[in-house]
Parts: C-alpha cells; sequence; structure tokens
C-alpha cells in the first residue's frame, strides 16, 4: 500500500493511493496515518479494504491536491550522519565505525512539495535524499534478525541542513538540522510488503533540473536492520517513529566550490518505487519584534 495524508496544512486526512494514481479517503476507518495505525495488525486490515469501495478525493495528488507529511504525530525523528562511505570523504570525514545519531525536531517536519524557508542568516543550507524508515512495531533491544518486522514502511525524506550552523557554531549538529521545513517526509508511506529489498533503491535529488545526487541504498555503511537494532539499544522505539538513514554524495557542501541553496531555486528529488518530492526555495520570512514603545 501507499499511504498518504491529505489536505490543508495542519488539518491533514488519512488516505491511500490506488492502482489508478487516485487518493481514496481513509477517515472512515482510521483517524490518521499515525501510532497504532502503524502496528502490523492495523496495516493487514487497511490492505485488506476494497479500494475502489473508498470515497473518490478530488485533485491530481501533488498537482491539484496538497500532500502532507506520510506520517503524522512523529514522536522522534533520528537521523544518521555519514553513513555512505562516499558521502563521508567528500564532507572530509572518517566514516566512523559505529552510527553517528542525531535529531531533527518534528517541528522541521512538512509535506513532500512544500516551500522550503531559508532560515534569517542563513549562508550554507543544503539538501540530502535520504530513505526514511517508518517504524511499526515498537521495541527495544531489538535483534537484528528480527528488526525488519518491526519496519512498517519506507518514505522519502530531504534532510535539509544549514552547514554553517550545523558544523561552525559548536556543540551537536542539531541545530543545522532541524529548522522549521527542513524535514519533508513522503509523498506517501510505501508498506515494507512493497519494498523486498531496502538496500537497492536507487536515489537521486536534481537543483533546478541539474542532478547532484545520484546514488544508490545499496552503498550504505550501516543497513536498515542493524540500524534498527542499533537504534533500539539506546531509545525504545515507537509506532511512527521515523529514522533517516543517510545521504549518498553531492550534498553541495561537497561540491567545488561549494553550492548552497538559494530563494527562487528548485529541488526534485526521489526513491525508486517511493515517489518523488519537490521543493521551492523561499526568502526567511522576518517578523518584527513587537512595539516596546508606549505608556508602561
Amino acid at each position: 500500500m501507499k499511504l498518504l495524508r491529505y489536505g490543508p496544512r495542519g488539518h491533514e486526512r488519512p488516505g491511500l493511493l490506488d492502482a489508478q494514481g487516485r487518493v481514496r479517503d481513509l477517515s472512515g476507518v482510521v483517524d490518521d496515518i499515525a501510532g497504532p495505525v502503524l502496528l502490523p495488525d492495523s496495516l493487514a486490515q487497511l490492505a485488506a479494504l476494497d479500494p475502489l469501495q473508498l470515497p473518490l478525493v478530488e485533485g491530481v495528488p501533488q498537482h491539484t491536491l496538497r500532500l502532507g507529511p506520510c506520517v503524522g504525530r512523529v514522536g522522534k525523528f533520528v537521523c544518521i550522519g555519514l553513513n555512505y562511505s562516499d558521502h563521508a570523504a567528500e564532507a572530509g570525514m572518517q566514516v566512523p565505525p559505529e552510527p553517528v545519531v542525531f535529531g531533527k525536531w518534528t517541528s522541521a517536519i512538512c509535506g513532500p512539495d512544500d516551500a522550503i524557508e531559508i532560515p534569517p542568516g542563513s549562508v550554507k543550507t543544503d539538501w540530502e535524499v535520504e530513505l526514511g524508515v517508518v517504524i511499526g512495531q515498537g521495541g527495544r533491544h531489538i535483534d537484528e534478525a528480527r528488526a525488519m518486522q518491526h519496519v512498517a514502511g519506507y518514505c522519502v525524506v530531504n534532510d535539509i541542513s544549514e552547514r554553517e550552523y550545523q558544523l561552525e557554531r559548536g556543540g551537536t549538529w542539531d541545530k543545522g538540522k532541524g529548522c522549521d521545513g527542513f524535514g519533508p517526509l513522503g509523498p506517501w508511506l510505501v508498506t515494507a510488503d512493497e519494498v523486498p529489498d531496502p538496500q537497492a533503491l536507487r536515489m537521486w535529488l536534481d537543483v533546478d533540473g541539474r542532478r547532484m545526487q545520484d546514488g544508490s541504498t545499496a552503498t550504505m555503511v550501516f543497513g536498515v536492520a542493524f540500524l534498527v537494532s542499533y537504534l533500539s539499544r539506546f531509545m525504545s522505539l515507537q509506532p511512527g517513529d521515523v529514522i533517516s538513514t543517510g545521504t549518498p554524495p553531492g550534498v553541495g557542501m561537497g561540491q567545488k566550490p561549494p553550492m548552497y541553496l538559494r530563494a527562487g531555486q528548485a529541488m526534485r528529488l526521489g526513491i525508486a518505487g517511493l515517489g518523488e518530492q519537490r521543493q521551492t526555495m523561499v526568502a526567511a520570512r522576518v517578523q518584527a519584534n513587537p512595539s516596546t514603545t508606549g505608556k508602561a
């Protein structure tokens, strides 16, 4: 199945994509594509539905019908850094002996085609196409041999990053990773049964029509099963948690000279079988400070 969320920002409704590429409404069946809905038994019940018996939603998805992030009420948005050896090389960093783990704040999550605001003062906003893993059955201390049983499905993630914030401001990477809008998810959550081998997916990203990233999940240092098991040693994984698994080479920071995103530029990115995202960069909207003048 391809599960999705559609409608205005903050008011998305659950749906699925039928065989003809049309959206069918699931709001009479589930309240959202989130939490317990992602458990194996619930997914099996959704898979047993006849899409043709579900209400048809007007509009063409990603054209005349906005899609929101494909998972709602995300509890944790966990990311893995330097998980492709060739990306580590272009970043001038060593391949780590264990996964580099950092977080993106859930306030960064947005729809797959929403405009992305360049943060005020940003000079190094960058792109990263990544495979997102969505947890179904939660757990902790998960054995690697059973790890894939805990995966509900997969989606496209753009791990947008502000490199100055990330690397030149001290502290951890998080401050350059979690700005609002820096975590587009979708267009849909493709359930695990439709992805027989998540380590064999082509992935790519274009900026203004120029191919910048062209890689494959086959070159991950740490694969999906290992990452699910590894992360569960340090935190309980829960239904709807998202793991973003790293990016192949071709990011702006790795260009010679480096190339960063500007207002008006457009990104298009995708992963084989998981769909595409399209985003336009917009200038920061700076809010004026409330007036402090006047009578006390």
